[in-house]
């Protein structure tokens, strides 16, 4: 049957898209839910397949199951789905997906994904794209372990692929309202309908606002606003569908979102030694006064900031996607996809956390990230009886830009020189000095002018005469283009009606080149300048601890090496990756399957200020991520294809696995030998014999390891130290067991009125949520629920639902890291286990971005 006729008989907009588009949709019972394991259709190996015969770990989210959890973004997903965590850092657009305990961490824009996000069909080439409104959904998939072949950009831990619902020729009209706690308030609206015979458009348009969930005490100021991580935003979608003959269609996307919102503060969970001192610098309101023995601090959800943090995101892009039945070989589909897209992020950060008044970055055109690509994508597919064959190019243009910036405030010289003062101290016992800004030693005239020299020219820091002053201290800016061309094919051969091989192969060719300039502005780079100047004498004096006194005079926003330093490099490289998979039905209801696959994920740039000491590294380079997977699952089908129920062993080792962290002054990017990531995942889901009643739910056991490695493995060995925790340890987000439940109910209670209530719920045992591993950054065991009630017309027309997220009231940390300037985790030496770690010289003070706290509220549904 041709393609046209399908889509004119189908009045199920989400069928529409299933028949159309091949991978743009899922076939639903006749009611437009599912109604057995039948009715549940992926697109996991781009063509449409029943989950149960795809050899692959998806989990397959209906529009119906997302509607009831809540799900709008990704970070909503992962209560849904085991195995998988998303998290934010410094703002929004710093969005982290982690698959089976590995993703990429990091503000960075030079580092690409190890999740890929795919939205209708186009690769997003950042994980923060996905942490908005999605708008209508007709599905979501999670794809798990290396995609290699078929999704754009190779990624090296899975994908989401992300499925809108596409234009009807149906007409519809949606509306819905919403009100909720911490002033929550959104809007949203849609209509869908033929033009004419052959053009069909959906419209979706949304608004959302809510107060911020963190008390904040301005301390110093100026900032004024005493709440943050709130919520303003608005989304526009609009879609045609033409379909030009009978053996073609063309789907065109247009989408605009904006953000401009307060994000994102942090809270001290552990505060340590450095707080009086701090705390003195901003009139007693900079800090939460330490806990006994500098432990943790009990929960609290008021952060200290005395900057902005205005947070500016804007999202757009265009897409065409043409599906064109041909007569070659028998009968196959062409299939182009194109799209461009701009995303750009500004924002402002207190960079130290704190009341007083350190460092910050203004939220001006001075600190932004911007990524902008045009993608293209041609694939040619077909089918026999005995062989399912696809053949593919994909080819995509990406130009990062990065600009930074650093600012140092009034009390950056005072803590930087009790900083100094606890060093001297400890170098030097024999000459005591007192906290907070002292003369230099004096034991001799040499002494004396040693030290003076060397803290700046007449004393400097804390010598009286010059110092650090107030303001802009550099400016940087950097631009990477970065080109990619992959040729792909992915076939699936039937040797028996039982027995299925599946092999796919990608050749994948990137290049990228990166171009910057580092600049400082005004006179604070004087003082390292003065304290290099004098090395001698400081060496002389401190002897084995003046490159520690050095480095603090040395940090990366006051060092001159950087001032006017010119960044280019380029590197081209090439990759061949895929998969084999074998897979045998015993019958209907068992299917059994084993699968190899390797993964990629490209090399790129740290576009920051790097250094090793003192001296700029000579390059910003980090190698490509790969990874080789082994699989071994059972897919089986229960009960009169009522119930599913699935397990998968997975083997995957990573190599040169891109860590990027932050080292309490700088983040750095390393790439770590090896981390092997085994276990085991296993979902189940049962249309249960009472009416309207669905139950799911999903388990992964994770055992995570970095591999044992050295300081002479690493590009920068200096940066060993801050890492030793984890050779031989578990990653950071690996939690050893994840388990999600759900139970959807709805039915007609008669009187043209339907009932339904809904109830999903997610428990992570223990992790650590800092990249360095640090024993204060540990996030214990916990669990999360959303749950809905609702009652409403059978037909649709409006629906009132009550609905509450983390219902109830889960405290848990999103991520923990050190605070800036504010103590020190590692010690100078090693220790008897490897690591640099000491509980007896830890005096860091972490800090940490929250989970959401629970938020309630009602939404109203109108449908026409």
């Amino acid at each position: 049957m041709r393609l046209v006729n399908l889509l004119r008989s189908t009045a199920s907009a989400s069928a529409v898209a299933a028949v159309a588009f091949g991978f743009a949709g899922a076939a639903q019972a006749q009611d437009g839910q599912a109604s057995s394991v039948d009715d549940i259709i992926v697109t996991a190996q781009k063509r449409e397949q029943s989950l149960q015969d795809v050899p692959i770990v998806v989990t397959s989210l209906s529009a119906e199951v997302l509607q009831d959890a809540g799900v709008r973004d990704i970070k909503d997903l992962q209560i849904l789905t085991p195995g998988l965590t998303v998290t934010s850092t410094t703002t929004e657009a710093s969005t982290t997906a982690r698959i089976r305990g590995v993703g990429t961490v990091g503000d960075n824009p030079g580092l690409e994904s190890s999740v890929g996000i795919v939205i209708d069909g186009v690769y997003r080439s950042r994980n923060g794209v996905g942490f908005g409104d999605l708008g209508e959904l007709s599905r979501i998939e999670v794809l798990k372990g290396p995609q290699g072949t078929l999704f754009g950009k190779n990624t090296s831990a899975g994908v989401i692929n992300i499925i809108t619902e596409a234009p009807s020729f149906t007409p519809e009209v949606n509306a819905e309202i919403t009100g909720g706690n911490y002033g929550h308030f959104g809007i949203s609206g849609s209509a869908t309908g033929p033009i004419n015979d052959t053009v069909a458009f959906r419209l979706y348009a949304a608004t959302r606002q809510r107060d911020g969930f963190y008390d904040v005490n301005t301390g110093d100021g100026p900032r004024t606003r005493t709440d943050d991580a709130n919520q303003d935003f608005y989304t526009l979608r609009g879609q045609l569908l033409v379909l030009p003959s009978d053996t073609a269609s063309v789907r065109l996307i247009a989408d605009y979102s904006r953000r401009e919102e307060y994000c994102c503060v942090g809270v001290q969970v552990r505060t340590g030694p450095t707080y009086p001192f701090i705390d003195a610098q901003s009139n007693g309101t900079g800090q939460r006064p330490p806990a006994a023995g500098f432990g943790f601090l009990p929960f609290s959800r008021t952060a200290f900031a005395n900057r902005e943090t205005d947070q500016e995101i804007e999202d757009m892009g265009l897409s065409a996607e043409a599906n064109i039945d041909l007569d070659l070989f028998g009968g196959s589909t062409l299939t182009s996809i194109s799209s461009w897209r701009s995303w750009e992020t500004v924002n402002g950060q207190d960079s130290d956390f704190t009341g007083a008044d350190i460092a910050y970055r203004l939220p001006n055109d001075d600190f932004y990230s911007r990524v902008r690509n045009i993608t293209q994508e041609f694939r040619l597919a077909g089918a026999t009886d005995t062989w399912d064959w696809l053949v593919g190019v994909f080819a995509t243009r990406e130009n990062v830009s990065r600009g930074d910036t650093f600012f140092l405030g009034a009390d950056y010289a005072p803590v930087l020189s009790f900083q100094l003062s606890a060093a001297l101290n400890a170098a030097v016992p024999a000459f005591p000095v007192s906290p907070g800004i002292i003369p230099c030693f004096t034991r001799t005239a040499q002494t004396a002018l040693g030290l003076q020299q060397c803290l700046g020219t007449g004393g400097a820091v804390m010598g009286g005469g010059p110092t650090f002053t107030p303001g802009q201290t550099f400016e940087d800016r950097y631009s990477q283009r970065s080109d990619s061309i992959a040729l792909f094919t992915n076939n699936t051969w039937s040797l028996t009606e039982q027995f299925d091989i599946t092999l796919g192969l990608r050749y994948t060719y990137d290049s990228k080149r990166l171009l910057g300039v580092q600049s400082n502005l005004g006179a604070n780079q004087l003082t390292c300048a003065a304290a290099l100047g004098n090395a001698a004498v400081i060496t002389g004096v401190l002897g084995a601890s003046a490159p520690a006194i050095l480095a603090r005079h040395c940090l990366p926003w006051t060092n001159p090496f950087y001032n006017n330093r010119g960044v280019s490099e380029s590197v081209n490289d090439s990759n061949l990756s895929g998969t084999i998979k074998a897979a045998y039905r015993f019958n209907e209801s068992v299917l059994v399957y084993g699968s190899y696959a390797r993964g990629y994920k490209s090399f790129g740039y740290n576009q920051d200020r790097v250094q090793n000491g003192i001296t700029p590294v000579a390059s910003l380079f980090f190698p490509s991520e790969e990874v080789d997977s082994y699989e071994l699952g059972i897919k089986t089908t229960l009960f009169n294809r009522s119930m599913l129920l699935n397990a998968t062993y997975f083997d995957q080792t990573f190599t040169d696995f891109q860590l990027n962290t932050f080292l309490g002054t700088a983040f750095v990017v390393e790439s770590i030998p090896e981390l092997t990531s085994r276990g085991v995942d296993a979902d189940f889901l049962w249309f249960t014999p009472i009416e309207g009643l669905t139950l799911g739910g999903g388990v992964t056991y994770t055992d995570a390891e970095y591999g044992r490695f050295t300081a002479a493995d690493l590009a920068i060995p200096g940066n060993f130290p801050g890492i030793s925790l984890l050779p031989g340890a578990t990653p950071s987000f690996a939690p050893e067991w994840s388990y999600v439940g759900s139970i959807n109910f709805n039915r007609s209670i008669g009187n043209g009125l339907e009932f339904g209530f809904s109830l999903s719920g997610k428990y992570m045992t223990d992790y650590n949520t800092g990249s360095d591993l640090l024993p204060f950054k540990e996030q214990e065991g916990f669990g999360t629920l959303n749950g809905r009630i609702s009652i409403g017309a059978e037909d649709e027309r409006w629906t009132l639902e009550a609905w509450a997220q983390n219902l109830t009231d889960e405290e848990y940390t999103q991520v923990a890291y050190n605070g800036f300037l504010q103590g020190g985790g590692f010690a100078s030496t090693q220790q008897p286990d490897g690591s640099f770690y000491n509980p007896a010289t830890d005096t860091q003070t972490i800090d940490a971005f929250l989970g959401a706290p629970r938020t309630y509220g009602v939404t109203l549904r109108l449908k026409y």
